[in-house]
Parts: structure tokens; C-alpha cells; sequence
């Protein structure tokens, strides 16, 4: 706890989030010098009230077939990785469990896992001050860090900017009773999932419902990213497609204009050669996501942002690009991996949030990475590479960001590295290795396929490369040359313990390393 004004810390998290929880969590286990800052009165207060409507899209699935924990892990998207296994199966049976699950879950894991949590200080600025940085919360409370990680998710409602904007509310603020929209025609701008739940919340009352933006939606079963539109949401389609009333427009908005007791939209198409159109609705709610709140740094330690100002630019380290000692975790990871793997989401983060702490503990308190000692046989090589691609929930759900290593030390040893960030490897003293072969689970090239649930294949190992499903693929570097890359045939319920993986990762093995 902070006993004292200007207490030092090494490491200073903002938030007590699920990401903030998970990096919190490590620090604990190793006894690293830390604190975390959390505003509200209990862990994960975002999920106080998100999402409005209550049903979480993080799948619970808790009826698999299996009882290993860890491969488990890769059907269950709400789970932190704690010292001792606090599985959120013991909070909710529902599949898309309910928010409030999510707090208490949070709440609990805090708990157990004994963590240094300053609740109700929020943090009012950040400035850089020599090697480390000051922070001040609301009530004048000062303290020291030399790293500040960052916790805050998105926090700050992000609002469109064109003309007459602020007639419409935002997902924030809306009436979320859907009896309030009986018989009303009713904008949403966004087609992300907050836009969809919402629609569906209103189907059976509102008289008409229009979404609109930019550009065409885009479904989490045809991109593979489970932040695009899930099915669970996604009732509205049929209503369109099948004339019922409701409409999902692509174009952009010039103008709201308050008329006759309602809203006036004026807008462009994006795919009918800029026809215009302008369309009277009751009420306008605006579902345009959120962004990162950068109120609370001071000019010496602003971070940069992307071009769309929602996210922090960052390094391979999740460090910030301009500020140096400043991390981030959790949700706002998602800028490396951007719509393309699940780092924004507990079940990407959660190992994101594991790299984080190894990369923190070998830059700041010169610890190596924790690898495992590898007997050095063919068999148990193979064994191990083997093990991780049917296990792993790391390299199965952060497919192709996250991979694990089989390291050569100087001293001629193996170890087995889990969880690593590919683009941290490059740059890390990993790709000096004498030795060094990646494990990871990748997707190929499916940007071409029109239909996702019909795609021919060419089931022959020849063509494994060429294959547009997750599967396996092996890289071996001999100090930081690509010696080899090997993919494996991609399998229907991703099972590679079979006859045919073992021999193609022995030939593999044995091809490469001089072992017995």
C-alpha cells in the first residue's frame, strides 16, 4: 500500500483492469516493487456498466472433452493467469456470460492473488521527472515510479466529428430500455459490435432502425477477429436482408439537423457514385467505440498516438514509442496486432501480459527470460514442439504474434521459451542464438475467399503452405539466418498428436539438430 508521500516504486500500474490485474499478478509472484492505481472502489469497474446491455461475447465454454488446464485455456476467453488457477467457470454457466460475472470474477482474483491495489486514487497527471516519473492522484497524493504501465483501456468516449454531432447520444449515455423506442425510427452510426447489440436490443419495438458508416461490415466468422461483428449479435442482418424494415447503410455522414422534434441525417453513399440522401429519424445514438484518454500526461511524457488517435503507438515491447519507461497492457496492446489477433481482449492480452512482465524483469532487473530445460534428444524435441501446438493456449489464440521457442544456449543447452512476441524476437538476443526454432500457430492468406464456409482445399502436404486455416508452422534460425520453414497440414479439430505430425516433426528435428 502507499504509506507515504513520494513513496518510490519500480513499477507503477494505471487501472486494475483485467490487463492491469494480469501484469499485477506477475509482479506479485516474482516480489517486484510495485502499485496499482485504480479510481474505482473495486477491480474492473468498467464492467459496472459494459457492455450497457449486460452479455459479454467472451465465450465460457466450459463442456469440452478435456481436463488439462491449459488447453482448456483456449476455450475460455475470460480467465486470468493467476498463481493458482481461479477458473471463470465458477461464475457463470452461460456461454456468453453476463457483465457482472465479470466483476465479481475480477474482484475475487484480486483478492487471491494478494495484489497491491490502491483503490479509489485516481491518478489526476503523469510528468517525467530524471529516470523515472511523479504521479499525482485527485486528492494531491504523490509517488515515484521508475516504469509507468498503463491500464486505462479505452476510457473516453469516441465521438464523430461532423456537423450537428451532438444531437445524437452516445453509447454511454443512451436509454438502453428498447420499450423507449416503441414505433421510433432510430440512427445508429457504427457497425461495430456495441451498433449491432444495441439494434438487436430494439428489434421488436423500434418502427425502423438504420446503421450507418463508412464502410461495409465486417463478421467475425469471415475475418477470423473476434472484435468484428459476432453472430450473437448479428439478428439484424436477417431483418435487412429480408426486407423487414431496417436498413445497414455505407456512407458517411455530412450533417445532422434538428427537424420536426427529430433529427435530420445527411449523407453520402460510399458505393452508389456519392448519391446523397437525406433521411428524418426520432433519435440518433452514436456506437463509435472508444479511445484512449490522454488527459492525465503532462507535456513531458504525452504519447504518441495512431492516425486515429484511439490507440498509443508502441514498440515490440508495448513500450511507448516517444516516451521511454512507459508501457502499456491490456486492451491498449491491440496497436501491434490491430484487427488481426486478439490483443485486445482478455484471452489475447492475458499472455501479452506474461511477454510484458518477462520483457520488464530482463531490462529492468536484468532476470532472463524463464525457459525450460530441454533434454537433448530428437524424441523429446519432437515431443515438446508437438505438445505445444495441441496445448498451448498462447500461440492458439494470439495466432502467429505469439509463438514458443526452443532456445540454444551459448553452453550448448535447450530451453523451451512459452509466449513470445515474434516481432520482440528479432529484436531480442533470442535471434543471436546458435540455435533457435519458433512454434507457432499461423493463418494463411483467406483475404481472397469470397465465402469462408466454402473454400476448396488441396489436403496434401506439398500444399500445406498453402493452406488458408490455422495450422502449424516451424521456422529454424541459425543466428538469425531462416534456415528452414515448415508448415504442417492444417487439422479439423486442430489435434496434431497423430502418427503423421510426429513423423514430419522428427524428420524436422532431425534434420536440423545435431542431437541424439
Amino acid at each position: 500500500m502507499i504509506t507515504s508521500n513520494n513513496q518510490p516504486f519500480e513499477y507503477a500500474i494505471i487501472g486494475a483492469g483485467p490487463g492491469g490485474l494480469q501484469l499485477a499478478s506477475c509482479l506479485e509472484r516474482r516480489g517486484a516493487n510495485y502499485v496499482v492505481l485504480e479510481a474505482g472502489p473495486q477491480a474492473g469497474s468498467f464492467f459496472g456498466e459494459y457492455p450497457r446491455h449486460g452479455q459479454l461475447i467472451s465465450i465460457n465454454k466450459i463442456n469440452t472433452g478435456c481436463d488439462d488446464y491449459e488447453t482448456n485455456l483456449r476455450w475460455d476467453w475470460n480467465s486470468l493467469l493467476g498463481s493458482k488457477p481461479l477458473s471463470f467457470r465458477s461464475y457463470s454457466e452461460r456461454f456468453f456470460p453476463s457483465r457482472q460475472s465479470m466483476v465479481k470474477y475480477l474482484a475475487d482474483f484480486a483478492r487471491a492473488e494478494n495484489l497491491n491495489i490502491q483503490f479509489g486514487c485516481k491518478t489526476n497527471s503523469i510528468a517525467k521527472d530524471g529516470d523515472g516519473f511523479v504521479l499525482t492522484s485527485e486528492t494531491g497524493l504523490k509517488l515515484r515510479a521508475r516504469v509507468v504501465v498503463v491500464a486505462t483501456g479505452l476510457s473516453r468516449p469516441n465521438t464523430p466529428d461532423f456537423p450537428g454531432v451532438e444531437l445524437g447520444t452516445h453509447y454511454v449515455d443512451f436509454e438502453i430500455d428498447p420499450a423507449k423506442y416503441k414505433n421510433k425510427r432510430v440512427l445508429i452510426v457504427g457497425k461495430g459490435n456495441s451498433a449491432f447489440e444495441t439494434a438487436d436490443a430494439m428489434i421488436e419495438y423500434a418502427s425502423s432502425i438504420h446503421l450507418c458508416s463508412p464502410h461495409p461490415t465486417k463478421l467475425a466468422w469471415a475475418t477470423h477477429y473476434v472484435g468484428n461483428v459476432r453472430a450473437v449479435n448479428n439478428n439484424f442482418l436477417d431483418t435487412y436482408q429480408l426486407k423487414s424494415q431496417n436498413v445497414i447503410l455505407d456512407a458517411v455522414i455530412q450533417s445532422l439537423e434538428p427537424e420536426a422534434g427529430g433529427v435530420r441525417a445527411n449523407i453520402v453513399y460510399t458505393h452508389a457514385m456519392e448519391e446523397r440522401r437525406s433521411v428524418w429519424y426520432d433519435q440518433v445514438l452514436l456506437c463509435t467505440g472508444f479511445r484512449m484518454d490522454r488527459s492525465i500526461f503532462d507535456s513531458s511524457c504525452l504519447p504518441e498516438v495512431t492516425t486515429c488517435g484511439r490507440l498509443p503507438m508502441q514498440t515490440c515491447e508495448w513500450e511507448s514509442t516517444n516516451v521511454p519507461d512507459l508501457f502499456f497492457v491490456g486492451t491498449l496492446m491491440q496497436m501491434r496486432d490491430y484487427k488481426k489477433t486478439m490483443s485486445g481482449f482478455i484471452h489475447g492480452f492475458r499472455h501479452n501480459a506474461l511477454a510484458l512482465d518477462s520483457i520488464l524483469a530482463a531490462k529492468y532487473e536484468g532476470k532472463p527470460w524463464t525457459g525450460v530445460p530441454l533434454e537433448s534428444s530428437t524424441e523429446t524435441i519432437a515431443d515438446t514442439i508437438l505438445d505445444r501446438l495441441n496445448r498451448s493456449a498462447a500461440i492458439f489464440l494470439q495466432p502467429g504474434y505469439l509463438c514458443d521457442l526452443i532456445v540454444q544456449q551459448p553452453d550448448g543447452m535447450l530451453h523451451l521459451v512459452e509466449g513470445v512476441p515474434k516481432d520482440y524476437v528479432r529484436s531480442s538476443s533470442f535471434f543471436d542464438s546458435e540455435m533457435l526454432i519458433t512454434i507457432s500457430l499461423e493463418y494463411g492468406d483467406f483475404s481472397k475467399i469470397a465465402d469462408p464456409f466454402n473454400i476448396d482445399r488441396e489436403p496434401f502436404e506439398d500444399k500445406a503452405h498453402l493452406a488458408a486455416y490455422l495450422h502449424p508452422i516451424l521456422r529454424i534460425f541459425e543466428r538469425g539466418e531462416l534456415i528452414q520453414e515448415k508448415h504442417l497440414l492444417e487439422d479439423l479439430e486442430n489435434d496434431y498428436s497423430g502418427p503423421l505430425w510426429r513423423e514430419r516433426v522428427l524428420e524436422f528435428v532431425s534434420q536440423h539438430l545435431f542431437v541424439t
